[in-house]
């Protein structure tokens, strides 16, 4: 991660890493000592810091095992081994988005995470790193979907494949995957609808989009990636448990880290749903959008 994003990284972290330290040094002072009421009040913290139930207790068991064995005593002893266990959970869980190509990404989310955002950003990361990039308007539904991400497609110098407003979204895959083969584009980056008259509708729409890549494009590497607001906290989770259910999810974008203390959702998406972060957003500018990394991101929060 380059020095200067691991920097605005570190930044967007404060208000979560503020909620962690100055509680567990709080801690402290009501229990000198290691015993249960500090575990258990230490699992509250994590808990109110969305890092998410089972998340907190897989780490408060291992926590457990590393004071037997070690004998962690301190505050920053603690806050150490808290962040060895944090990063060795994430590490297990983390994959990168595919590096071969061609690649097709669906990008899915509900409306108003920043999925439009993140689509531009994501273009112009891949233009940026020498790759020749290809955008699908598949939001047809949502008035002005189609222009905002044009507007992206502009900013970003890059080509995009649209219909009008209300057309069928999947007809535009289709259009584009053709598109994408005769031009020989290495990443085509889809778009997709936010919200319909209901959750199975839109479902069912993201599946049909989903078998159309599947079927028109079998030699493509595949992403489909979710599009997440840092500062939803656990609604964040329970979207990414719906669209996980219904089109499977092979990675999360997260955006908005920079306006949140919920940085811990971070934790609770991969430990409690085995979905790795693999993008995080954090500013307004076209290269605010990294990989993620699971060392970058323990040594920012603590």
């Amino acid at each position: 991660m380059p020095k200067i994003f691991f920097e605005k990284l570190k930044d967007s972290l404060l208000k979560t890493k503020k909620n962690i330290i100055e509680k567990i040094e709080g801690l402290f002072s009501l229990h000198p000592t290691i015993n249960d009421d500090f575990l258990e009040e230490l699992e509250e913290i994590l808990i109110y810091c969305d890092i998410g139930v089972n998340a907190t207790l897989q780490i408060i068991e291992k926590l457990k095992d590393r004071v037997k064995e070690s004998g962690v005593k301190t505050p920053d002893e603690v806050v150490e081994t808290l962040k060895t266990i944090i990063r060795e959970l994430l590490e297990t869980k983390y994959r990168g988005i595919s590096k071969d190509y061609p690649l097709v990404i669906m990008v899915v989310g509900v409306n108003g995470v920043g999925k439009t955002t993140t689509i531009g950003k994501l273009a112009y990361k891949y233009k940026k790193e020498g790759k020749k990039v290809l955008l699908a308007a598949g939001d047809t539904f949502r008035a002005a979907a189609v222009d905002q991400l044009e507007i992206w497609s502009q900013r970003a110098g890059i080509n995009m494949i649209k219909h009008s407003e209300g057309s069928d979204p999947a007809a535009v895959i289709y259009d584009a995957i053709y598109a994408a083969k005769a031009r020989n584009v290495d990443v085509l980056i889809c778009d997709t609808a936010g919200r319909l008259h209901n959750k199975k509708n839109l479902m069912e729409e993201l599946k049909k989009i989903k078998r159309v890549i599947m079927r028109e494009f079998p030699e493509a590497s595949k992403e489909t990636l979710l599009v997440i607001d840092a500062t939803t906290g656990q609604n964040a989770l329970a979207q990414a448990r719906l669209f996980k259910d219904s089109v499977g999810i092979d990675g999360i974008a997260l955006t908005k880290l920079d306006g949140t203390a919920k940085g811990g959702i971070i934790i609770a998406v991969a430990l409690e749903l085995d979905i790795p972060v693999k993008l995080v957003g954090i500013g307004e500018n076209i290269d605010d959008l990294q990989e993620f990394s699971p060392e970058d991101f323990v040594n920012a929060l603590f």
